[in-house]
């Protein structure tokens, strides 16, 4: 599990920084809206399966939710009904959770932008779900191609979501440094009126 002080620093690096250090791995390839503008999170995975159009399961990880997890609601086959609204939202931030990822819709976007949730959809809508859904906490779930474990790394920001895998925080985030210490240079360079096309060679054979 990572630390605080590693979650501390992907967030800063960000979704894609993470994704290109990594190999190009575990990004959740769908359209997120992002509820908090600028909002930035990396956290450990609370994950929640939901079946058709049913949110009973997200009501009940609120009692399990763990400071700093994000909650990650995955549905066989998201349609864009709501699966958190106002009330959702604030037993979440009450429970201390870092920030939601939604494969479905939110709704009361304007109250839980007053309650200062970060929070990542895949739509935002007024239908509100059902409460009899087959449904289960705690699993692997799979969200726009990359597969979640609970546990797993989660980080957000402006530019969507990626996935680090527990074991691998480490490795990725010291690929990730290793990386923005290039673009670092990189951008000194810039600032001197040099080119990336020359940079990176791409006019050569």
């Amino acid at each position: 599990m990572a630390t605080s002080e590693e979650l501390h620093r992907l967030a800063q690096f960000g979704v894609a920084a993470i994704y290109e250090a990594g190999q190009r791995n575990g990004l959740v390839d769908i359209e997120l809206q992002q509820i908090i503008p600028a909002s930035k999170v990396a956290g450990p995975a609370r994950t929640v399966s939901l079946g058709a159009r049913g949110n009973r399961a997200v009501h009940e990880a609120m009692k399990w939710i763990v400071p700093g997890e994000v909650l990650v609601i995955a549905v066989k086959e998201p349609e864009p009904i709501a699966l958190i609204g106002e009330l959702l939202a604030l037993q979440a931030k009450v429970a201390g959770a870092a920030g939601i990822l939604i494969d479905g819709a939110v709704r009361d976007v304007d109250a839980i932008r007053k309650l200062g949730l970060p929070i990542w959809a895949r739509w935002v809508r007024a239908r509100g779900a059902v409460k009899n859904d087959v449904s289960s906490l705690d699993i692997p779930v799979k969200i726009g191609g990359a597969m979640i474990n609970p546990g797993d790394t989660v980080v957000l920001d402006s530019d969507g979501a990626v996935v680090i895998p527990k074991e691998k925080v480490a490795d990725i985030l010291e690929l990730t440094e290793r990386r923005e210490n290039n673009e670092s240079s990189v951008r000194s360079r810039l600032m001197t009126g040099e080119f990336t096309f020359d940079i990176y060679g791409l006019g050569q054979d």
